[in-house]
């Protein structure tokens, strides 16, 4: 039950556990839910935030569904921030019931842990749902709880989840290092992946996104794999040779670099691929105890690079996922043998 009494907005409902967290359980209308909540969508040039961003067919869907007869859903979720605490208060009755109140003046005081695209068309829909509200979790356990929810769902941004999992690690360098470069790697201002990772946020106007948080991800985890330079150096240091590895690349490509939509370069086959192949340098590198900075990616990959046909039209065509990628790991390193074998050819 719900009515507006003095100004203030009161929900009926009970307090108990849930796990072993206190959270209120309620019934309102949906238009209600939806004045008084918002969904803290992360900004990917501020950092702040962490929900998905805004599908508008996922709530469109929604809001055709649950006008059916016979539709139902189960509990929303929110969240009471303790910042908010002023303008929000829970008075406990007996046996568990409680009044949830709520002050509209102060607008959108629910924040919205799982219920962004149920809600999302809802402003105009007197329909009556059930939700749950936990109490007083911080920015930091909302986002923990988020992830927990979220980890399975079918549709849900990989890159969000990875984006997540680094803010809440406490050592994410050893704990996951392919994550920890991918991030140096969009929020290092020299990078050439600069703000230019999807990280499964708002995108930040005039940008153009090359490639998803959990495409470089696995991309490094090659990178990893094939020059075990771990071994050897820091994790930092090893941010930096990927950094400088792809700053030769944007020398070398630099036509394809600037033309993505029609050119392999900065897709998943293209990243991957190049990825293993910055591990192969590596270890030539170290071989041939010579430093492994832009200059010397840049000389090595101009003697081959540039052999590849990159186009949406060439020889990748039709390359896909991982099989993909290592089809194109093997187009490449036979385009690089085979120019060695010329060069030799010509050297006698």
């Amino acid at each position: 039950m719900h009515k507006s009494v003095a100004s203030r907005i009161k929900i009926r409902g009970s307090v108990g556990l849930c796990g072993s967290r206190r959270v209120f359980l309620g019934f309102a209308p949906a238009s209600l839910l939806h004045a008084v909540s918002f969904a803290d969508v992360l900004n990917e040039e501020t950092g702040k935030g962490y929900q998905r961003r805004f599908t508008d067919p996922h709530s469109l869907e929604f809001r055709r569904y649950i006008q059916k007869a016979g539709a139902t859903t189960i509990p929303l979720t929110f969240n009471l921030r303790p910042s908010s605490t002023k303008h929000w208060s829970l008075n406990k009755g007996r046996d568990g019931e409680a009044i949830l109140e709520l002050d509209p003046s102060y607008g959108r005081i629910l924040t919205q842990v799982d219920c962004q695209h149920r809600l999302g068309y809802l402003k105009d829909i007197p329909i009556s749902l059930a939700f749950m509200t936990f109490i007083g979790l911080s920015i930091r356990e909302e986002m923990e709880v988020f992830n927990t929810i979220n980890s399975k769902a079918k549709g849900l941004s990989s890159s969000l989840l990875d984006y997540h999992d680094a803010r809440l690690s406490a050592d994410l360098g050893t704990a996951k290092p392919e994550i920890f470069i991918a991030l140096k790697l969009t929020e290092t201002q020299e990078s050439p992946w600069y703000r230019r990772l999807d990280l499964g946020g708002k995108k930040t106007v005039g940008m153009r996104r090359y490639a998803s948080l959990r495409t470089m991800q696995k991309a490094v985890r090659r990178f990893l794999r094939e020059s075990s330079i771990l071994e050897t150096r820091s994790v930092d240091d090893t941010a930096v040779v990927v950094e400088q590895f792809w700053t030769a690349i944007t020398k070398v490509l630099s036509h394809e670099w600037n033309d993505p939509r029609k050119h392999f370069l900065t897709k998943g086959i293209g990243v991957y691929s190049l990825m293993s192949i910055a591990g192969d340098l590596y270890v030539e590198s170290v071989r041939q105890k010579v430093q492994c900075d832009i200059e010397f990616f840049v000389g090595v990959l101009s003697d081959f690079i540039t052999d590849i046909d990159w186009s949406s039209s060439g020889p990748l065509k039709g390359f896909g996922g991982a099989s993909g990628a290592d089809q194109a790991l093997e187009l490449i390193r036979k385009a690089r043998n085979k120019r060695r074998l010329r060069v030799m050819t010509n050297a006698k």
